[in-house]
């Protein structure tokens, strides 16, 4: 195993109890494994977003298919990157809502951009852009 630091930190009582039960729900032993986990992250995260290298990301949006022209805005913007579109799905979620997830990899500042200009469009209900790292990336953090 690598080299450990004991760290110590100061939370408030009730917080401390949701993120106790928290991580129980989500099956983790200890909170020192919840709190690796929650670092790598932010690590991943952050350092995807501003990569230059290959970057791999998940963009998640919901939005009403019944926008004026908001598909075909949305698929216009993908077609724009193409080369970082690796793939699409489409979901029905009832009569009017549609979930959309796509694929992204190319740099990190590009994968953002195309990211939040879906996001961003006119009609999109909800959206996220999910970061994870290439193997070199992830391999930086392992235990």
């Amino acid at each position: 195993m690598a080299d450990l630091t004991r760290v110590s930190i100061s939370l408030e009582s009730t917080l401390l109890s949701e993120f106790d039960k928290h991580i129980a729900g989500k099956g983790y032993d200890t909170r020192s494994e919840a709190i690796r986990d929650l670092i790598r992250e932010l690590l991943v995260r952050d350092t995807s977003r501003k990569a230059e290298g290959d970057q791999v990301a998940v963009v998640t949006l919901v939005y009403d298919h019944h926008a004026r022209e908001l598909a075909a805005r949305l698929i216009d913007k993908q077609h724009h990157h193409h080369e970082l579109v690796i793939s699409s799905m489409h979901v029905h979620l009832g009569e009017r809502h549609c979930l959309e997830v796509s694929i992204l990899r190319g740099a990190g500042k590009e994968v953002t951009h195309l990211g939040n200009a879906l996001i961003a469009t006119k009609g999109v209900l909800h959206g996220e852009i999910t970061f994870t790292s290439g193997e070199k990336g992830l391999n930086k953090w392992r235990s």
